[in-house]
């Protein structure tokens, strides 16, 4: 028997009506997992510094290097799906995601554990860059806003049940625990998508399967890679050092030879010919703009909660989660929307509210409130659901069904660069104005009350999310330079 057949699902599900839900819920356990993960680590975060006695541009490597590594595997796991089939791919993801959670879980030194990510998002790479494209493909055109609001219900989801679960554990088992909780989730996602996904390779007429583009993800990693060390690390050593001159220098020289040779090659790894799209383009730049500006709150607020305003791990993941809320709750309702009224409208919505969310966060003390904070989290999630179905799917209808993989690809990319610039950017702002203030930026120094630690902390976190809203607002513009959403391609439907 082939092998081909255990890979396909019983037939009572592959030909059922329902099959597009089934799809949705197999997909829906394995990102939500990769989801709660990274949202419960970040609870865990200020004891795993504390645990590990290291400082604040020193912890966010934790988030950096798994957010660097997702990026840099996203466009390359995209393509390599569009070849060999996306159920391979996203199971293979599943399986690396878990090993690397037992690796995390009992490191034993901090080198070991930045290690332990960074593979790890190579396996998030994999599940992430398909889970939108296998979403998507299940549902019929029409309903492209509701399949892509859906998706954001997952995210909210995993949001939601990450800084909670991560909260209880981390308060009750210590930090490790939170590594060992995606086992018994990853275990039912691997078991779930072996017997519900079609696992056939992709179709490709009476063409021969397109090769993979080895020399343009070299050079696509190589720039990325470059780029976000330079910048991760600027802070450190010096933004006109040598080495960090040389690391935007080398990122520029590649980014330009990855240009050159997408032009040239036969099979390229992202068609440059998708941003001769005016929607495409726009809808892509707003994206970026507001990831980049929301990648600073969810890094920096469990710091202010834990270590400012004094509340456990537990409390603060309370604190964070009316965000994640608004996100599921929102994000399918306003999917369904875009479906009815265009996408525009409501992504301008959105980025209004995330507006008014970082206007509050900018003016919070060392003192403020616990509600001051659960209203700002609250507008930043429904502001990201009401702004990211809709856009997403602004960028999904601009382009042809067979390109859905390396373009779902894209999106997670734009994404996750975004968060890693943004948290980078967070962190430099932050520490340079502490020690302008004459202060280490050292966390465990960052203590709840009015100490001048917490102070110059407070300083640049408020800083920090003035320049955010700025950003947001151009994306903003952006959207509403756009124009409507336009009329959806009439390719075939691809196979998951």
């Amino acid at each position: 028997m082939r092998l081909t057949a255990y890979l396909s699902p019983p037939s009572r599900i592959a030909d059922s009506p329902s099959y597009k839900w089934w799809v949705y819920g197999a997909v829906a356990i394995g990102l939500a997992m990769t989801v709660m993960d990274q949202s419960g680590l970040n609870i865990a975060l200020p004891q795993v510094a504390d645990y590990f006695e290291v400082d604040i541009p020193t912890i966010q490597w934790i988030t950096l290097g798994y957010v660097l590594s997702t990026s840099v595997m996203l466009m390359p796991m995209g393509r390599l799906a569009d070849i060999v089939g996306r159920k391979q791919v996203f199971v293979g993801g599943l399986v690396v995601f878990m090993c690397m959670a037992v690796v995390g879980g009992t490191s034993q030194g901090y080198l070991i554990l930045i290690a332990a990510k960074l593979v790890q998002g190579a396996g998030a790479a994999a599940i992430q860059g398909n889970s939108m494209a296998m979403v998507t493909e299940a549902f019929p055109e029409r309903e492209r806003g509701k399949a892509i609001g859906m998706y954001m219900t997952i995210i909210g989801t995993g949001s939601i049940s990450g800084p909670i679960v991560g909260g209880l554990l981390v308060s009750s088992f210590g930090w490790r625990s939170v590594f060992f909780a995606a086992l018994p989730v990853g275990a039912v996602a691997i078991a779930t998508c072996l017997v519900v996904l079609k696992g056939q390779r992709p179709s490709y007429g009476t063409g021969s399967a397109p090769s993979f583009d080895w020399i343009g993800a070299g050079l696509s990693s190589g720039a990325l890679i470059s780029f976000l060390l330079a910048m991760t690390n600027g802070y450190r050593i010096g933004w006109s050092s040598p080495p960090i001159a040389a690391g935007f220098a080398a990122a520029l020289v590649l980014l330009a030879l990855f240009l050159w040779w997408e032009r040239r090659t036969t099979d390229p790894i992202l068609d440059l010919d998708l941003f001769r799209s005016r929607m495409f383009s726009l809808a892509i730049s707003a994206r970026a703009l507001s990831f980049l500006s929301g990648s600073s709150i969810f890094f920096l607020m469990p710091f202010y909660i834990v270590q400012v305003l004094g509340y456990p791990a537990s409390r603060a993941a309370l604190m964070m989660v009316p965000g994640s809320i608004g996100m599921a709750v929102i994000g399918p309702l306003s999917g369904r929307l875009s479906d009815r009224v265009g996408t525009r409208w409501p992504a301008v919505l959105g980025l209004a509210l995330s507006a008014a969310s970082l206007a509050i966060l900018s003016q919070l003390e060392v003192d403020s409130h616990w509600s001051h904070v659960a209203i700002a989290m609250v507008l930043s999630g429904s502001g990201f659901g009401f702004f990211s179905s809709p856009n997403t799917s602004a960028v999904m209808g601009a382009v042809p069904r067979q390109r859905y993989g390396i373009v779902s690809a894209f999106l997670n990319l734009t994404r996750t660069g975004s968060n890693v610039i943004g948290i980078a950017a967070a962190t430099t702002i932050v520490s340079v104005t502490m020690v302008s203030m004459g202060y280490a930026p050292v966390l465990g120094e960052a203590v709840s009350g009015s100490g001048g630690t917490a102070l110059a902390f407070v300083s640049g976190f408020k800083l920090t999310f003035l320049l955010a809203l700025s950003g947001v607002g151009l994306a903003l513009v952006l959207t509403l330079m756009r124009g409507a959403q336009a009329g959806p391609p009439n390719e075939t439907r691809g196979r998951t």
